[in-house]
């Protein structure tokens, strides 16, 4: 029980004896990023603060919007309009008030990953979808050792058990992470080698994309290959289930520091 009456034994209680009282304490000293706070970053951000996690630096230039509704935690009528990264924080608070939380509204860019990277984080999760940031993020992270994951694209799917984790030289049955592999290693030097790992762990399902059905807002060829679901229908039963996957990468790093 702490000064203010917050009980944290009680709160996190289950992760400890799950993970053990050395993971939970590994939880509450680490510092974890996550980039763009939408369909799958919101998720992977009320994953890790009722894990515990002690300190979140979240990422995002967008507001809740109503179109959000579907499939983003923090799309409630009450914070349509509100910055999404200010959203999750007051929802934060309410899971764990000893969080600390820092809000950045700003989208990466290729000119701003050192600036927002560069101090180190225990974990960072990309769960942005621009593909060239995403490489310059991937080779970033890679060249300076910094701990990661990557959500490939998770709008025009239904199914989230064939969700999957692997490198990305392994992934298949996504255009954004095919087109992220070539970026990479056109543009950065990446082995071209098949059968040589990439060093960069993704996350993405094996399931066809469904294009948008009849009558929808736009057409299957306008249709986006990222994580925006602008384009493509979109279900939280998958969009948060690979934030969750992220979110996972994230506690299974941390629980296994020594």
């Amino acid at each position: 029980m702490t000064g203010t009456g917050l009980n944290l034994s009680r709160r996190f209680g289950g992760i400890a004896r799950l993970y053990g009282d050395e993971a939970l304490s590994h939880f509450a000293d680490a510092h974890v990023c996550v980039a763009g706070v939408g369909g799958v970053g919101s998720w992977a951000v009320e994953a890790l603060a009722r894990t515990g996690i002690g300190r979140l630096t979240l990422i995002d230039l967008d507001n809740v919007a109503e179109s959000n509704v579907n499939r983003q935690l923090h799309a409630l009528t009450g914070d349509f309009g509100k910055a999404k990264v200010t959203a999750l924080r007051e929802r934060i608070t309410q899971i764990n008030p000893q969080c600390e939380v820092f809000e950045i509204e700003d989208f990466v860019s290729e000119d701003n990953i050192e600036t927002l990277f560069g101090r180190g984080f225990d974990f960072v999760i990309d769960a942005i979808d621009q593909v060239r940031v995403k490489a310059a993020m991937a080779a970033y992270f890679v060249k300076n050792r910094q701990p990661f994951i990557i959500s490939g694209g998770a709008g025009g799917q239904k199914n989230p058990a064939l969700i999957q984790t692997a490198d990305l030289s392994r992934t298949t049955h996504d255009p954004l992470l095919a087109n992220l592999r070539y970026t990479l290693r056109k543009r950065y030097g990446f082995s071209r080698d098949t059968k040589e790992k990439m060093r960069v762990p993704c996350v993405f399902s094996t399931e066809n994309i469904t294009p948008p059905q009849s009558g929808a807002a736009c057409s299957a060829d306008a249709a986006p290959q990222g994580l925006s679901c602008a384009g493509y229908g979109a279900s939280m039963l998958v969009t948060a289930s690979f934030g969750l996957y992220c979110a996972q990468a994230a506690v299974e790093h941390i629980a296994g520091k020594k």
